[in-house]
């Protein structure tokens, strides 16, 4: 069977043409969500602040993909760009980075990049510099990548805009106080800004995972505590990243557009 044979049997890709930057996506939820958006059509921006072979390896497995003839555009289906969420010039380059590469205007924008405290401290015990170092990426990168993105995502539909927050600003646990206070502030953001772009056809959203099993998750945890935190959960397990991303690409996609200014929880019935 040609190629040409083999893509017509095959369901259409929702997200053919588009573009996405998803930040932070060298590991963790972000890679999981650079691909799945990936597998949906799109040309994905693999963002990363340190972790350049990962990106790498996320950007290589993207460009692997069997060819879709509705898969428009010039140039790979992935490329990888350096960039940290919390510096202006640097947001504002990873946009020129894909509009160049693609030929497109960005569509879609998914904010994944985040940090915490692997020390969990109480709020009396939280450093001003590691509370600064929280909210600068978490926060004003957020705050950053949604300034740049309704300015520049393609307008008249398909403009997304989904930032990662978190399940903690509801089970308001000891030892994420500064974590869930600078994703509490991007819930409080992402409604508003859902209100500003009137008429651009661009949606906002939040979607905020309870416990996922990646690396963030698992830094400074005992077994113990890994085990009581599953124990919380319906389900009794911790979330894995493909339990995230199927409501990702359903906001990215045209049957999401009537989802707006939304904080939408994905936990497993954790809170």
């Amino acid at each position: 069977m040609t190629t040409t044979q083999s893509s017509i049997s095959q369901p259409p890709l929702p997200l053919a043409g588009r573009v996405a930057i998803v930040t932070g996506s060298s590991r963790g939820i972000g890679r999981a969500i650079a691909i799945h958006l990936a597998e949906l059509g799109a040309r994905v921006v693999v963002n990363y602040t340190s972790k350049a072979a990962d990106a790498e390896r996320v950007a290589t497995e993207i460009n692997g993909f069997p060819v879709r003839e509705e898969i428009t555009g010039k140039g790979p289906r992935a490329i990888v760009v350096q960039a940290n969420v919390s510096e202006p010039s640097q947001v504002k380059a990873m946009f020129d980075a894909a509009e160049s590469a693609f030929e497109a205007p960005v569509h879609i924008l998914v904010n994944s990049a985040g940090v915490l405290d692997p020390k969990y401290p109480t709020i009396a015990d939280t450093s001003v510099e590691e509370f600064d170092r929280i909210f600068s990426v978490n926060t004003k990168g957020a705050f950053l990548c949604s300034k740049e993105a309704a300015n520049r995502l393609k307008q008249g539909g398909g403009g997304r805009i989904i930032l990662l927050t978190s399940s903690t600003t509801r089970s308001l646990r000891v030892g994420y106080g500064a974590y869930a206070a600078s994703k509490a502030a991007v819930e409080t953001m992402v409604k508003i800004l859902a209100k500003e772009l009137k008429g651009t056809g661009i949606t906002a959203n939040c979607v905020a995972p309870g416990p996922i099993a990646t690396e963030m998750f698992f830094d400074g945890k005992t077994p113990e505590l890994v085990e009581k935190i599953a124990a919380e959960s319906p389900f009794g397990r911790v979330g894995e990243a493909k339990d995230v991303v199927p409501l990702v690409g359903f906001l990215a996609g045209d049957g999401g557009e009537w989802v707006n200014g939304q904080i939408i929880p994905v936990n497993g019935g954790y809170v």
